[in-house]
């Protein structure tokens, strides 16, 4: 299996690198994340004028044929920056459930607009009782007319608040946690009937519950077949699974990297701390979970870039390594950090916080273990 970077992929790695060394630092994220939308509106700009709102869909679309491998390369950098921007929300969640079940009329609609970076979008397919479980969907879409009326409520939505546009899993047919049955909709966030309550997120990014009541949609709102849209939704949430893994894999190694130099100036007892065996011991252990994480998201985004069965396995068995020894490497970088490493002026706090809610996203370290376990 080769894992070396084609000349495509080492030119959008040294993009999104430079970014992030010349345009992207900590103030300038921490500037970002504190205003209303949690987001510059420049930087996102930028984004699409670099191309990478356009890196994973069809040449056909207006994208650059880009996959698993691409998406790794942008997250795993951006998780190094730090970067509150919503990629995720926009581009892997609600672009792919776009790019694969809208026809050209909607593409042209909205798919075209999230890659200009002209129109904010979200996905939201988490419920109050679903727990990690995207086939349990209590929100109904009944026939009306022509049309159609949604009812229900949805949690945390990435984006939420910014989002023009929302991709709806709700049930049209079958019970609660039926695989089929469940119809994708395209609904303008301006639509009446509509509730959303934004927040900011523990880790600086910005979600919203929504609420949906007697909202009505056109037929034109459907993407894909009605009834089928689990296939489409389940493939998307294993995408954006490996994609916050990426992204927890850069936050690890920049933890990793930061800690050590931190313990080469830190002086007690008139000695630097890293001098200490019981810290180099720790610091190796940091080490080795960053390396044999990296080795399991090389495997994870290479089985699924070639559409091998192996890939949701996979997938679970990365989301895992750094549910756990993500934990464990965010705890290690605070406690060698001593008191300021919870400090809000210290980055290392704020790394922490997002790998902290990347364990929590999409299946927790328990959930994906049990996922392996039964096959």
């Amino acid at each position: 299996m080769n894992f070396s970077l084609n000349e495509e992929q080492m030119m959008l790695q040294d993009s999104v690198e430079k970014f992030i060394d010349n345009d992207y630092d900590f103030e300038t994220r921490q500037k970002i994340a504190a205003s209303d939308s949690g987001f510059s509106a420049d930087v996102w700009r930028t984004f699409a004028e670099l191309g990478w709102t356009a890196v994973p869909f069809a040449e056909d679309d207006g994208g650059f044929d880009g996959g698993a491998i691409e998406i790794m390369v942008i997250m795993q950098l951006f998780g190094r920056g730090l970067v509150v921007e919503p990629y995720l929300a926009n581009i892997v969640l609600a672009g792919g459930i776009l790019g694969r079940a809208a026809n050209a009329e909607q593409k042209e609609k909205w798919l075209h607009p999230i890659i200009a970076g002209e129109l904010q979008a979200t996905l939201a397919f988490v419920e109050p009782q679903s727990r990690y479980d995207i086939a349990n969907i209590a929100t109904v879409a009944a026939v009306d007319g022509e049309a159609w009326r949604l009812n229900g409520n949805k949690g945390f939505v990435l984006n939420g608040g910014n989002a023009g546009l929302i991709i709806v899993p709700a049930r049209s047919g079958g019970g609660q946690t039926d695989r089929d049955g469940i119809t994708l909709f395209a609904v303008p966030a301006d639509s009446k009937g509509i509730t959303c309550n934004a927040y900011a997120t523990v880790d600086g990014l910005r979600a919203a519950e929504i609420t949906f009541e007697d909202v009505r949609v056109d037929a034109g709102a459907v993407l894909g077949e009605v009834g089928g849209g689990f296939a489409v939704l389940d493939a998307v949430i294993d995408e954006a699974t490996l994609a916050v893994c990426a992204e927890a894999v850069g936050i690890m190694q920049v933890l990793r990297v930061k800690t050590l130099e931190y313990s080469k100036s830190r002086v007690q007892f008139g000695v630097p701390i890293g001098s200490f065996q019981v810290l180099q011991h720790r610091m190796v252990d940091m080490l080795t979970d960053c390396e044999q994480s990296v080795s399991l998201l090389l495997w994870a985004t290479m089985v699924s870039a070639s559409g091998s069965a192996e890939a949701k396995r996979a997938i679970s068995a990365i989301k895992y390594q750094v549910g756990t020894a993500g934990r464990k490497v965010g705890q290690d970088a605070v406690q060698i950090h001593g008191a300021m490493g919870v400090s809000w002026e210290l980055d290392i706090a704020h790394y922490f916080k997002r790998l902290t809610t990347i364990g929590q996203m999409f299946g927790n370290a328990d959930w994906h273990l049990d996922k392996l376990a039964t096959g």
